[in-house]
């Protein structure tokens, strides 16, 4: 599997089933998403939608104690600055959702605010059992999860996660359907990737066009692109973040 250069800030491989590996890779700070990160998740997301050897992509990181911490709030940005960056989030979250290909999020350790994001973004996800999934959106007032967790995992659950902004470890997150099965730790890249390539051994235009479907009859992409707008929209004329 071919490597991303070692300086960035992610990194990116196809094996021989067309399987796309996509890892966050800042591991001392958790993978926290700052601006460069974003660039090179969507330039990553762009690279394998176009290319015809990939069937499935793996989103992990290169720590598993920390699949991500989200957002970087070390990162220095002036106020437009800060709306940029909100809307290069819901570009990422919004090309995520429309990715034509089947996407499965190894979520281990950490997975918070845009790392959860990130993870409900795909269609499958693996947790991992040291898993810490926490969506903050209520407690920092950032107005975004509700498009992607309503579908799903249920109306109910979606507020309860949203409005506590409690975070969850990976039995609950098992029952709830945040996770669709659970592995240990340090197993959690593997075993997803082992489901991509089940997956990448059936035909790419059937598992397309089901994926297809199950998107055009459920809204999710119009609900995203709405809850993106709603996003920025928000900075842009609110107090911003603190």
């Amino acid at each position: 599997m071919s490597q991303a250069q070692s300086d960035s800030l992610t990194s990116y491989g196809v094996d021989e089933q067309g399987v796309a590996l996509l890892q966050l890779d800042r591991p001392t700070a958790l993978n926290a998403i700052n601006g460069a990160m974003i660039e090179e998740l969507i330039g990553h997301l762009d690279s394998a939608r176009e290319d015809d050897s990939v069937r499935v992509l793996v989103f992990s990181s290169t720590d598993f104690m920390a699949f991500s911490a989200g957002a970087d709030i070390k990162e220095d940005l002036d106020r437009q600055s800060q709306v940029d960056r909100m809307q290069r989030f819901a570009d990422l979250y919004n090309t995520m959702v429309r990715f034509p290909k089947p996407t499965i999020a190894a979520c281990h350790g950490y997975t918070v605010g845009g790392g959860a994001e990130i993870a409900i973004c795909c269609d499958i996800r693996v947790g991992g059992a040291n898993l810490q999934m926490r969506f903050p959106g209520a407690d920092l007032g950032v107005r975004v999860g509700p498009a992607r967790l309503s579908t799903l995992c249920g109306l109910s659950a979606a507020k309860y996660l949203l409005l506590s902004s409690k975070m969850v470890k990976a039995d609950e997150a098992l029952r709830i359907g945040l996770v669709n099965e659970v592995s240990p730790g340090a197993a959690t890249e593997t075993a997803a990737l082992e489901l991509a390539g089940r997956i990448a051994a059936y035909d790419p235009e059937s598992v397309g066009a089901l994926k297809q479907m199950l998107h055009r009859w459920d809204g999710i992409e119009d609900r995203s692109a709405d809850e993106g707008r709603h996003m920025v929209e928000w900075l842009r004329s609110g107090p911003g973040l603190a």
